[in-house]
């Protein structure tokens, strides 16, 4: 087994991953609260019909870019994933932007994620300051991530279970209830019949127009994000070859069957005119069930799910600085890694950033903090953009110096028509924003900030003799 390629001597990180953990990662990265809090207005806005069509759409897009990440990930095991692999195949400018990007996206939700989490704290505690809960649930975050990289698999698999098994029992409720075993209730608490499917083809279950079923996929397209945590995670994941291939087929088909599952329980089990923003669809569906402590459950499921999301970000996060510090593009310290295989210095900034994102969205929401959640926003169709165009590039090469693709322990299946559609479909994700008025903040800083990086990596490397290591020593590939 070949150690992941770094220009850094000393350290390597830990094999110390197994399937379950990368299963666990990436799902712990996907569900959260868009689906706990968010689902409802997805089915608000496009009709039952229009939410699953986009789930499943936004599923299929996910399961191609997946597909693309798969072959590079086995085939070039390393923790700075999709950074490192568009470097080397795309351009060292495009790499060095994804890898700021996508720490953006994950700086972002740690600030994000600690604000809510106070907030949810408060139904219990409303007499303690919000900022205890927030410097309280940080300071854990950092400690798991900071002790070594199995105990972060192993605190994120159990913070992820809890909210697998939510969605789960949720389902499997929900579906005991369609059929009518289990007696629905009214507002006076009055019991009904079950309306069965009938929300699925009765009046407004269709999308107004086919503008919903756009805007629900890229808000959908968004709440896939998570899934490429495995790409990360495979250069910290003993045997990828053979552990990477399996977590991401059982992460996917998982995914989109929690996803449209529970669109399909909301629709039909709860009145559109309630599902929104303002409570959880799971509180309102498990309400109508009678289930006692409904608000309570998904509280506590609702904190799970901000903290795994931490959790995940804080780890993602770190490891895109180490991989710009591994390439040349950062100072050396934040590529070393300590004894434990955590890099330390970089774990640090991450958190910084994190903190820093907190305060800007208590102190300046409309101006700094609404910047980079734009930014944020856009780099994970951007940086899915970049995994598919990698493939692609990638077997090209591979070929042109006389690989055998019997040679490669996964191969992205149908190519070169994956990683087209992919790309194709997430470019058609970016101009569709510009048509929503509610996202299109996003593309007047994210595309600024996209060009900034090229500029700024332009700039200071233009020189030969001041080129990032990996120009002259370009990343090997080593079969699995």
């Amino acid at each position: 087994m070949s150690e992941p390629v770094s220009n850094q001597e000393g350290a390597h990180f830990k094999r110390s991953m197994q399937t379950r953990h990368l299963v666990m990662l990436s799902l712990g990265g996907v569900i959260g609260t868009g689906l706990f809090l968010s689902s409802g207005y997805t089915v608000q806005q496009a009709g039952p019909i229009g939410a699953v069509l986009a789930y499943l759409v936004g599923g299929i897009v996910a399961w191609l870019v997946m597909m693309c990440l798969g072959e590079l990930a086995v085939h070039m095991p390393n923790s700075g994933a999709f950074s490192a692999h568009a470097s080397r195949y795309i351009g060292p400018g495009t790499g060095y932007m994804v890898a700021w990007m996508y720490w953006l996206t994950w700086t972002v939700a740690l600030g994000s994620e600690f604000t809510a989490a106070a907030v949810f704290m408060g139904r219990w505690f409303p007499d303690i300051p919000g900022w205890y809960w927030s410097g309280l649930f940080a300071a854990i975050v950092f400690g798991v991530n900071a002790f070594t990289s199995r105990f972060f698999a192993e605190s994120e698999f159990w913070l992820s279970l809890i909210k697998v098994i939510a969605v789960v029992v949720f389902v499997l409720v929900g579906a005991v209830a369609i059929i009518g075993w289990v007696p629905l209730h009214d507002a006076a608490g009055a019991e009904v019949a079950s309306p069965g499917l009938s929300a699925l083809w009765g009046e407004g279950a269709m999308p107004p127009n086919l503008l919903a079923i756009g805007t629900a996929l890229l808000a959908v397209m968004f709440a896939f994000s998570g899934t490429e945590l495995i790409g990360i995670a495979a250069g910290e994941t003993a045997n990828p070859g053979r552990n990477v291939p399996k977590a991401i087929r059982a992460t996917l088909w998982r995914l989109i069957l929690f996803f449209v599952g529970t669109i399909v329980v909301i629709a039909a089990l709860l009145p559109q005119d309630q599902a929104g923003l303002s409570e959880s669809p799971f509180v309102g569906v498990f309400q109508r069930l009678g289930v006692p402590g409904a608000a309570d459950i998904m509280n506590f499921v609702i904190i799970t799910a901000l903290l795994s999301a931490a959790n995940s970000g804080l780890y993602a996060s770190s490891r895109m600085l180490w991989t710009l510090a591994d390439q040349g593009t950062l100072p050396k310290s934040l590529g070393r890694l300590n004894k434990r295989g955590i890099p330390m210095n970089a774990l640090l900034l991450s958190m910084v950033g994190g903190l820093g994102a907190l305060f800007s969205s208590v102190y300046a929401p409309e101006t700094v903090y609404l910047v980079l959640v734009s930014i944020s926003g856009l780099a994970v169709v951007v940086v899915w953009m970049a995994i598919a165009l990698s493939q692609f590039n990638f077997r090209r090469h591979y070929l042109r110096e006389g690989g055998q693709l019997k040679d490669l322990v996964y191969r992205t299946p149908f190519y070169p028509w994956v990683p087209i559609l992919a790309f194709a479909a997430c470019l058609a994700a970016c101009i569709g924003i510009a048509f929503d008025p509610h996202q299109r903040v996003a593309l007047y800083f994210g595309v600024p900030f996209i060009g900034l990086c090229y500029l700024v990596h332009f700039v200071r490397y233009r020189a030969s003799a001041d080129r990032p290591a990996y120009v002259d020593n370009p990343v090997e590939e080593k079969p699995v």
